[in-house]
């Protein structure tokens, strides 16, 4: 008699793992999680794509709209959203960037303002604030510095201008031998450039991701530009 009511307890026991197992690992509760994630994915994807058309960065600046969002974090503690407005003071500094990155790719990622010195008159369009070339899958520390960093420095009364920040997969490493290498300490050679052209130059195709900020001068603006005379 005890012996089973002891192989009642297992068995019933063993029922209820299978069960509980049958539940957490439903292959149709997976398949539904999956979908979940892609039609956020896909959502964020046509916001990202919208919001660079509302905003002209297409085609003032690329012609298609990356797929995938840029996530960009700077020392300030502020975080780019897609269109959203941030100050000079914010984003003096470099930001971290991040994508999804494959270990075994290189990339090229550039910052520009299609709107200098103004985005009614952008006679300097694009001065370009970062560029980082043979970025080896994701690690921008590692990569090619052909631009060092420079923050937004929108001339006072010139409204609020955009800076775009796009990701390009190149086909190979590239040589960059011939890019003239540009300080953070002096804005020579910085304006009319155009990442289209550039990413043409080096058959990098499409951006494969992107994000953008808005900003308007602010009282960091007059340090900056001393920085960049001296």
């Amino acid at each position: 008699m005890v012996i089973r009511k002891f192989c009642e307890l297992v068995q019933k026991s063993i029922t209820q793992e299978f069960n509980l197992s049958r539940i957490i690992f439903s292959p149709f509760r997976v398949l539904t999680s999956l979908v979940q994630v892609e039609e956020v994915r896909g959502q964020k994807m046509t916001e990202l794509q919208t919001l660079f058309k509302e905003h002209c960065v297409v085609p003032d600046v690329i012609n298609i709209s990356p797929s995938e969002l840029l996530t960009i974090k700077y020392p300030s503690g502020s975080v780019v959203t897609t269109g959203k407005e941030l100050t000079p003071t914010q984003v003096k500094d470099q930001p971290v960037v991040q994508w999804a990155a494959k270990e075994d790719e290189y990339y090229t990622l550039a910052m520009v303002d299609p709107d200098a010195p103004s985005r009614e008159e952008p006679k300097f369009r694009e001065w370009h604030h970062w560029l980082v070339g043979n970025i080896h899958g994701g690690h921008i520390g590692k990569g090619e510095i052909l631009s060092e960093y420079i923050g937004s420095g929108p001339p006072k009364g010139t409204g609020l201008h955009r800076y775009v920040f796009l990701v390009y997969k190149q086909p190979e490493k590239c040589d960059f031998s011939k890019i003239t290498k540009l300080r953070n300490n002096s804005g020579e050679k910085r304006g009319k450039f155009s990442i289209a052209k550039f990413a043409t130059q080096f058959k990098f195709g499409s951006p494969i991701a992107g994000n953008f900020y808005v900003a308007k001068y602010d009282d960091y603006v007059p340090k900056l530009y001393a920085k960049l005379k001296g």
